[in-house]
C-alpha cells in the first residue's frame, strides 16, 4: 500500500470518527437536558473512571495508554459541552480565595461556577463583555456594579445594593438582592427577632443597607448605624449601651483577620441577640464572646447559604424544596469544620487523629510536630533550656495558624487547655472532642517532659475539668480505631 493510499484510508476513518463524535455530542446534549430536569450532577468521576477502564480493555494492549488519553479527552469535551448548555455562573469580587460559594453552588445546580477576581477598573468591562450567564457579587462591588446594570429588582432598587446579576435572553443585565432573603432567613433561623427592639448595625457599606431594610421590615423600634467616622462611631458606643440586638455588617473578624472584634459586649447590659454576617471563621470573636455570655447568636453561614439558594433559583429558573437550606448547611458545616482532639498526654490523640484523617480524607495536623518545626528541636530538648511558659507561647502561635484553617483533623498537646485564649482559637472553626481515658496511670510519658516531672494525678486534677468544659463531645474507646469510628458516628460524617 502506498503512502497516498494509507493517507486516504486515514482520512476516511477520520470522517467516520467525526460523524460518530457528532452523534455522541448530540446524545450528550440530550443527557444534559435530562440531568437538568432531575437535578443530577454533570460530573461523576467514579463512573467515568470505571467506564474508561472497561473501554480501554477492548483494544490491543499496545494502544491502551493512547485509548485512555482519548477517552479522558472525550469525557472532558462532553462535560464542557454540558456545562455550556446549562449555564456559566460565578462570583465577582476582589479577593475570593477562601470563598465557600463554589462548594455551595456545586450542591445546588448542574452549572459551572467560577471565581472572578477583578479590580475596580476591570468591573465595567467584565460586566459588559464577560462570558457569563449570571453572577453573585460580593465585597467590594455590591454598589459599584449598579451603573452597569440595565434594570433592578424592587428590593435591589430600594436598598441600593446588588449581590446577584442575571443576563436575560436579550442580553440585558438584571440586578437582584438575595442578601435580603439570606438575612431574613438568618434572623428567623436564630430566633433573634427585631420587633420593637433597638438594633445596632456595625458598618455602613456592603451588606449594611440590606440588613437595615430587613430590620425595618421586621418592625425594629430603632436602628443605629455605627461607622468609623460617623455621628455614631466606635469611640462613643456607650451612648447605645441599651441596644438589644447587635449585627456586625463589616468584614472585621473575617479570615485572615481572625480574633478581632469591633465591640466589647460587656457594655451592653440588655443584649438579646448577636449576629455576625462573617462566615469564615465559623465563629468570629464577636460570636465567641456572645456564646460565653449565653447570648443567642449566629455567624453568617446560614445567610450565605440562603442567599445562594435564592441566586441559584434565579440562575436556573427553578425552585428548591423548603428544607434545602438545612441540608446544604449541614453539608458545608461538615466539610469546613475542623475536628480538634484534646485530652491527657498519651491518651491517643495522635493515633486517633491519624485514623480519622485516613477515613475522612482530611489533612492531619499534629500540633506537637508543628511546634517542633517552629522551635527547630524536639519538645523534650526545648524544655531543657526554656520554661513551660515560653513553650506555651509557641504552642499558641502554632495553634493560631492551623485553627484558622478548615477541614483539618488536629491533635493538640495535653496542656493546650492551660491557656484560656486557646479555647477561642479552637472553637472558631472546630468541633472539640475530648478523648477520655480512665486508666490514667498507664498513660505513656516518653518524650513528654511535663508528664515526666509532674505526677499524673496533679495534671488530671488541673486539666480534666477543663477538657470537659471545652469539649463539644466526649469519646471513650478501646483503641484509636474504636475512637475514630465513634467520632464519625456521633458527628454523622459517614
Amino acid at each position: 500500500m502506498t503512502l497516498d493510499e494509507i493517507r486516504a484510508r486515514i482520512d476516511s476513518i477520520d470522517r467516520k470518527i467525526i460523524s460518530l463524535f457528532c452523534m455522541r455530542m448530540d446524545a450528550v446534549a440530550n443527557m444534559s437536558e435530562i440531568k437538568k430536569e432531575i437535578n443530577k450532577p454533570i460530573e461523576d468521576l467514579e463512573r467515568e473512571e470505571k467506564k474508561i477502564d472497561a473501554l480501554k480493555e477492548t483494544c490491543p494492549e499496545k494502544y491502551e495508554i493512547y485509548a485512555e488519553a482519548l477517552l479522558h479527552k472525550l469525557m472532558d469535551l462532553s462535560k464542557s459541552y454540558q456545562f455550556s448548555r446549562i449555564g456559566r455562573f460565578g462570583l465577582l469580587g476582589q479577593k475570593l480565595g477562601h470563598s465557600y460559594s463554589p462548594q455551595i453552588h456545586k450542591m445546588l445546580g448542574n452549572y459551572t461556577y467560577c471565581l472572578y477576581e477583578k479590580e475596580f477598573n476591570e468591573v465595567e468591562r467584565f460586566l459588559k463583555n464577560g462570558n457569563f450567564d449570571g453572577l453573585n457579587v460580593t465585597i467590594p462591588y455590591k454598589k459599584a456594579v449598579l451603573p452597569f446594570l440595565d434594570s433592578l429588582s424592587p428590593a435591589a432598587r430600594r436598598i441600593g445594593s446588588v449581590n446577584t446579576v442575571v443576563r436575560e435572553e436579550n442580553g440585558r443585565l438584571h440586578g437582584y438582592n438575595t442578601d435580603y432573603d439570606g438575612f431574613d432567613y438568618l434572623i428567623k433561623y436564630t430566633g433573634i427577632m427585631p420587633k420593637n427592639k433597638k438594633c445596632l448595625v456595625l458598618g455602613n457599606g456592603g451588606v449594611a443597607p440590606t440588613i437595615r431594610d430587613v430590620l425595618r421590615n421586621h418592625e425594629a423600634r430603632e436602628i443605629i448605624t455605627v461607622s468609623r467616622h460617623g455621628e455614631n462611631n466606635y469611640s462613643n458606643l456607650s451612648r447605645h449601651a441599651d441596644s438589644e440586638i447587635i449585627v456586625n455588617a463589616t468584614p472585621v473578624g473575617m479570615y485572615p483577620d481572625n480574633g478581632n472584634s469591633l465591640v466589647n459586649l460587656d457594655i451592653f447590659r440588655h443584649l438579646e441577640g448577636v449576629i455576625d454576617v462573617v462566615y469564615n471563621p465559623l465563629r468570629t470573636k464577636l460570636i465567641l464572646d456572645a456564646e460565653k455570655k449565653g447570648i443567642p447568636c449566629s455567624g453568617g453561614l446560614p445567610m450565605l447559604i440562603m442567599q445562594a439558594i435564592r441566586a441559584s433559583e434565579l440562575f436556573t429558573k427553578s425552585q428548591f424544596a423548603a428544607n434545602k437550606s438545612r441540608e446544604v448547611y449541614k453539608a458545608i458545616l461538615s466539610n469546613t469544620s475542623n475536628i480538634a482532639l484534646i485530652g491527657m498526654p498519651g491518651c491517643g490523640k495522635t493515633t486517633t487523629g491519624q485514623v480519622l484523617s485516613k477515613k475522612l480524607r482530611r489533612e492531619f495536623v499534629d500540633l506537637d510536630d508543628k511546634i517542633e518545626e517552629l522551635l527547630g528541636c524536639s519538645i523534650e530538648n526545648y524544655f531543657k533550656k526554656h520554661s513551660e511558659e515560653e513553650f506555651r507561647v509557641a504552642e499558641t502561635n502554632v495553634l493560631q495558624k492551623y485553627s484558622a484553617m478548615n477541614h483539618l483533623v488536629i491533635a493538640t498537646g495535653g496542656g493546650v487547655v492551660t491557656r484560656e485564649e486557646n479555647n477561642n482559637l479552637l472553637r472558631q472553626n472546630s468541633c472539640i472532642i475530648y478523648l477520655k481515658r480512665e486508666d490514667l496511670q498507664n498513660l505513656p510519658d516518653t518524650g513528654r517532659p511535663i508528664s515526666q516531672s509532674v505526677p499524673v494525678e496533679y495534671l488530671a486534677k488541673e486539666r480534666l475539668p477543663i477538657y470537659e468544659k471545652w469539649s463539644d463531645l466526649i469519646i471513650e474507646g478501646s483503641s484509636p480505631e474504636d475512637c475514630a469510628e465513634k467520632i464519625i458516628r456521633e458527628l454523622k460524617l459517614n
